[in-house]
This record gives structure tokens, C-alpha cells and sequence, in this order.
């Protein structure tokens, strides 16, 4: 049974289709949304590599093609296209849907208090290698978006973070249900939503911020490009 699989294929279909809808025009953002799931891509494989071969979780192959690569499910490896193209979608639908920036006032003190918690909670737990590193990557990856964007796309950020939570959960809990996707709990805090592990909310938004930050950089480079040609 090619679960796994499936469950790609169910993450971005809709996404995909409806990128050619004429109000958001998806489709049009390609040029950045691709390097943008590259840079994401390339991090976290790396990553799922180390921690697959550490033994920090891991895949049952009931649920697989048995196709691997970089020592990686197939359907591991696709998940870092389909899950960020999802979720940058959701991104984008929402900006162009919902005119204000709802959560822009509140923007700056969610990172502050991320920046603050996240931390102290992997400082206390530096041998649960998925809690501390992950805690500790998402910190710097707030400072770094901080430092180039201010909070300029954190509030909306933060507001495609909690709706991409429902189908997250929806997806996730058949990972950890069955379970496709299991975990080692000696490196975890072993708190869980259902089946899934508390880490694995912060794991996504790291996974989202980083190629939010990425894509929206390019976009903004293009931007610039288009209004401050050079010349030859």
C-alpha cells in the first residue's frame, strides 16, 4: 500500500490546480516559489538524512514504494516539494484574499516570545536532539528573517502558519497514526498531539518560515530588478 505516496499526491493536488486561479495566479510566483523549495529542500534532506541513520525516527516500509534516495523514501523526499508548495499557496491565497494584515500588531512579540521560550526549552533539553535542534533552528531562523525583513511579512506569515495547521494535522496524524513515520521518544519530549510529536509543529514552521523568507526575498529582488533597471 503506497500511503506515503498518496498522501503527496493529496497535499499538493489541490494547491496545484487551483494555481491558476485568476484572483491569486499562483502560477505566476513560480520563479521564486521553485529556488525557494531548492534552498528548503537541500536543508532539510540533509537533516532527514542525519537523523534517519542517528535513528531518531524513521519509515515503515508496509507504507512505501521501496523507492530510495539519499538513503530516503521516494515519498520523504517529495514531501519537501509538496508540503512547502502547499503551504506557500496557502500564503499567497490568504494575501491576496484577506486585504489586512491581521496579525501585523502582534507580529514582533510572538517572535519575541518565541525567541525567548524556544531557547531555554532546548537549553533544558539538550539531549533531545529533535527538541533542542529544532528549537533552536527555528530561533535562528527568526532572527535572520528579522534582520532582513523586519516584520514586514510576519504577521501574515504567522496567520498561514495557523490555518496550513488544520490540513498539517489532517496529513501528519495518518504519519503518526499508522504509524508511516515513526519516532524514537528518548529524543523528543515525548508530548504529543494525538500521535503526533509537539516538535513536529515547530519542525513546520521552521520548514514554512525558511521558505517564505527565501521566496519572498526573491520576489522582492525581482521587484527591485523591474523598477531600478541597469544598464548595459
Amino acid at each position: 500500500m503506497y500511503l506515503y505516496l498518496y498522501l503527496n499526491i493529496f497535499t499538493i493536488l489541490f494547491p496545484f490546480l487551483l494555481s491558476f486561479d485568476r484572483k491569486v495566479a499562483f502560477y505566476k510566483n513560480w520563479g521564486a516559489l521553485f529556488p525557494a523549495i531548492l534552498a528548503n529542500g537541500v536543508f532539510f534532506i540533509v537533516w532527514d538524512v542525519l537523523f534517519t541513520e542517528a535513528g531518531i525516527w524513521g519509515f515503515n516500509e508496509e507504507y512505501l514504494t521501496g523507492i530510495y534516495i539519499f538513503n530516503l523514501p521516494l515519498e520523504e523526499v517529495l514531501f519537501f516539494l509538496t508540503v512547502p508548495y502547499a503551504c506557500v499557496f496557502i500564503y499567497d491565497v490568504l494575501n491576496a484574499y484577506i486585504q489586512k494584515d491581521l496579525l501585523q500588531p502582534y507580529a514582533k512579540a510572538v517572535a519575541v516570545v518565541l525567541m525567548v521560550v524556544l531557547p531555554l526549552i532546548a537549553v533544558f533539553n539538550m539531549g533531545r536532539l529533535y527538541t533542542s535542534i529544532t528549537f533552536i533552528l527555528l530561533t535562528l531562523m527568526h532572527l535572520l528573517h528579522l534582520r532582513f525583513f523586519k516584520t514586514r511579512y510576519l504577521g501574515r506569515f504567522y496567520l498561514a502558519y495557523l490555518v496550513h495547521l488544520v490540513p498539517f494535522l489532517l496529513v501528519n496524524g495518518v504519519l503518526t497514526y499508522l504509524p508511516i513515520v515513526w519516532y524514537n521518544d528518548d529524543y523528543n519530549l515525548g508530548l504529543r498531539i494525538v500521535s503526533i510529536p509537539v516538535e513536529d509543529t515547530l519542525y513546520s514552521m521552521l520548514m514554512l518560515l525558511l521558505t517564505i523568507s527565501v521566496y519572498e526575498g526573491l520576489r522582492q529582488r525581482k521587484s527591485v530588478k523591474q523598477y531600478n533597471p541597469v544598464a548595459v
